[in-house]
């Protein structure tokens, strides 16, 4: 499923337009990629998905080609992890039923 898909089937499920539906994914990624990015806080939908920045410390590592130790550097990341309802729906492959209210 791509984007387009995605706000076609959410746009079915609210009964609202494409363009309302498209509007709503576009700022739930604003405000997720925003978050993240400050790094003050995770955000998470319990039981569904969450995101928060990681940190990860400078350390030694090898060039596969030449084999010879390198440093590599400091970096942030973005960890996402699924919850369990997610995971439900994974193994028993159809979706349960989202929550109507948040």
């Amino acid at each position: 499923m791509n984007k387009s898909e995605l706000i076609g089937a959410m746009a079915g499920r609210a009964g609202v337009s494409n363009k309302d539906a498209g509007a709503c994914l576009d700022a739930f990624f604003d405000v997720v990629a925003g978050e993240v990015a400050a790094g003050d806080a995770k955000v998470s939908v319990p039981g569904w998905i969450s995101f928060e920045q990681v940190t990860r410390a400078a350390r030694k590592g090898r060039n596969p080609q030449t084999g010879e130790e390198i440093q590599v550097a400091a970096t942030r990341a973005c960890k996402i992890s699924v919850g369990s309802k997610m995971k439900a729906a994974a193994k028993s492959g159809g979706a349960p039923a989202a929550p109507s209210a948040w």
